[in-house]
């Protein structure tokens, strides 16, 4: 779909959780920003001044907006804030990506277009045809795609990529998720939420993406997170297989 076509037929708000990116931050609002869909920064406190970075350019933009928050809690309460803010304010579809530019802008319109024809999540997928990582080491894509057959097969959802986190909501399936009380503050966020989708009956939608690694700063990921991740969704599935879901 011509990125021109999507902007007379389709609105959105894409929220973008950061922390220490200014070297890309800019150059992602512009991409966004010229695809015609309004950014919403959610800044974890970056010391580096990314959040400085943001407000001067909503000042000469008003499809741009930050929220500064006051320290790093973690991308899955940046999220939830940043999709309480979008909910109040009335939109209807709502994108998330990442702020390193390992999810190319140029996708948005087609996982928007997806929202507009009837999805309530439509997932920017690497592991599906047609989606790949080509810049991976080997370890990292076993460590990747080891974690997702282990999360769709614990809480036993058809997503091939669990962990993805280039998506477009509708405002129900958003709501239908509840990401405001995610019990994750890592990645992890993006498995429950996606889960959450699928257990309220949501229509979930993947389309193949490439994932490139960043382009510059350093990466968020660390033990911690994994653990996080592997602790959060073994949980899930005990309770899943012993039915005490609530």
């Amino acid at each position: 779909m011509d990125p021109t076509e999507a902007r007379s037929v389709a609105t959105a708000v894409v929220v973008i959780p950061t922390y220490n990116e200014r070297d890309n931050i800019a150059r992602l609002i512009r991409d966004v920003r010229a695809l015609g869909y309004r950014v919403l920064v959610v800044d974890n406190g970056s010391p580096d001044g990314t959040g400085a970075i943001v407000d001067q350019l909503a000042v000469a933009d008003q499809g741009v907006s930050c929220i500064q928050r006051e320290k790093k809690s973690g991308i899955g309460p940046a999220y939830a804030a940043g999709f309480a803010h979008v909910i109040s304010q009335g939109e209807s579809t709502i994108c998330q990506m990442d702020a390193d530019y390992s999810h190319d802008p140029v996708s948005l319109p087609t996982l928007v277009e997806a929202i507009e024809n009837g999805a309530d999540l439509a997932i920017g997928s690497r592991y599906i045809a047609g989606g790949s990582a080509p810049d991976w080491h080997w370890i990292r894509r076993l460590i990747s795609t080891g974690g997702n057959l282990y999360a769709r097969t614990l809480l036993r959802v058809g997503i091939r990529d669990m962990t993805g986190g280039f998506l477009a909501w509708s405002r129900g399936g958003l709501a239908a998720a509840d990401p405001g009380s995610s019990h994750a503050s890592g990645y992890a966020f993006q498995v429950e939420t996606a889960w959450r989708a699928v257990r309220a009956g949501c229509t979930v939608v993947e389309h193949p993406i490439t994932f490139s690694d960043r382009v510059a700063g350093t990466s968020k990921m660390d033990l911690a997170i994994v653990l996080e991740t592997t602790r959060l969704v073994t949980g899930w599935g005990i309770r899943r297989i012993t039915g005490r879901l609530r």
